[in-house]
């Protein structure tokens, strides 16, 4: 069986780093909200707080019979994430692939606080704010556009045609993104990283359940993966754990 999670200790999560290599993240909510983000449906979540309706807000057929309510949403999503930092787990993580230590980050998380550290192999299945396309004419747009658009017209649209402008999250109804690749790099994977996620919401909870390889869950709370060989789980603080991590790995300096 693997070790419970008084048994996972930063040290030997440096070990299995370093020997396994080729690391694969799964990210959650959790990576984030040590940056400010909170988690859309916890206690101080934005949908309890702003009190918005995510089937109205995040509903494809919704959003193309009426884009207002989605983009009240984004206004006050992009206000509280434009200017946030990426958590030392997140730079982390680009510090691994720099050291040619990761493979990629699968992200569940809709911010672009893994492109911001500098990761460049990172798949969002849910989608990103990171780019914007119009509906019409497929025009990509680009993040700092989408802002000021956002700031200055109660419905975005397109400087080229004037159709309608979507931010690339994915909506209900629309088919999750880059599953195949997220698969296949956890198919190949020496070490599975889940971090910040329960593993609630498939199908991206379910990679873990295929992996071939070591899996280490660090995440505050109870995840819906059982325990079993060569899984092991972390009760911590995301940032407070990889600190460590890094340190006994010799990299702390170069954050």
């Amino acid at each position: 069986m693997g070790t419970t999670m008084n048994d996972m200790t930063p040290r030997f999560c440096a070990d299995l780093i370093r020997e396994n290599g080729r690391v694969v993240a799964l990210t959650g909510a959790g990576i984030s909200t040590a940056a400010g983000i909170p988690d859309f449906r916890g206690p101080q979540g934005l949908y309890v707080t702003r009190q918005y309706d995510a089937e109205k807000v995040f509903d494809i057929n919704a959003f193309l019979r009426d884009p207002g309510p989605f983009y009240e949403f984004s206004r006050d999503f992009l206000a509280k994430v434009e200017s946030l930092e990426p958590t030392f787990t997140h730079r982390f993580l680009t510090e691994l692939e720099e050291l040619d230590l990761l493979l990629c980050v699968v992200t569940q998380n809709i911010d672009f606080l893994h492109q911001k550290a500098g990761s460049k192999g990172v798949l969002s299945v849910h989608g990103d704010y990171w780019t914007s396309h119009c509906l019409a004419c497929g025009l990509e747009i680009g993040f700092e556009l989408l802002c000021l658009k956002v700031r200055s017209e109660a419905i975005p649209l397109c400087d080229a045609c004037g159709g309608l402008i979507k931010p690339d999250v994915v909506f209900f109804g629309e088919a999750v993104k880059s599953m195949s690749e997220a698969a296949e790099a956890v198919n190949e994977a020496g070490l599975l990283l889940v971090l910040g996620s329960s593993l609630t919401v498939y199908p991206s909870a379910s990679l873990p359940q295929h992996a071939r390889c070591p899996v280490v869950v660090v995440n505050r709370g109870d995840v819906g993966l059982e325990q079993g060989p060569n899984r092991y789980f972390v009760d911590a603080d995301l940032d407070e754990f990889f600190g460590e991590v890094s340190e006994i790995m010799g990299e702390v300096e170069d954050f």
